[in-house]
């Protein structure tokens, strides 16, 4: 059983989805303010239908939620930056909830390779940046070490279909 979206409960084994479920899924993250009418006519379903199958979607811990895609730059947060982190063993639960709390922090990995966590940060600028990760980040007792790749430039793909 994967663990729940919070960390929490562990979310029961997804059903499989079929054509419909995907092409729900993918209009979704087109547009996530999509009315049920519009899908159910885009998908070829009844309301009834299409309501069901998001439901279900949610339920099932497929959908995650829906969120506004934000342009950073101009809401203020010019500087982004991809910040690699090297940890203790078996201290990535708490690392986790630690990174959670971090002002401007938007996606977080645990991953294999040269280092542990892949932290994606949006910042005012450099120096809120610099304060982030000298301040914040290697002040987390389980943070061995980081290394900071500064963003040039960045692009949300649309999703596919």
């Amino acid at each position: 059983m994967a663990e729940g979206p919070d960390g929490g409960a562990p979310l029961p084994a997804p059903r499989p989805l079929d054509a419909i479920d995907e092409d729900i899924l993918r209009m979704l993250q087109a547009d996530g303010r999509a009315s049920i009418r519009s899908v159910a006519e885009r998908v070829h379903v009844s309301r009834a239908n299409a309501y069901a199958r998001i439901n279900r979607l949610i339920e099932d811990g497929v959908i995650r939620g829906f969120s506004a895609r934000v342009n950073h730059e101009r809401a203020g947060q010019g500087t982004s930056a991809y910040i690699t982190l090297k940890i203790v063993q078996n201290s990535w639960r708490t690392v986790r909830e630690q990174l959670r709390q971090l002002p401007g922090a938007s996606h977080i990995a645990l991953v294999g390779g040269d280092f542990d966590v892949l932290l994606l940060v949006h910042t005012s600028d450099n120096r809120a940046l610099r304060e982030l990760v000298l301040t914040r980040l290697q002040a987390i007792p389980e943070v061995l070490s980081t290394r900071t790749l500064l963003v040039f430039e960045e692009e949300d793909l649309e999703p596919q279909g």
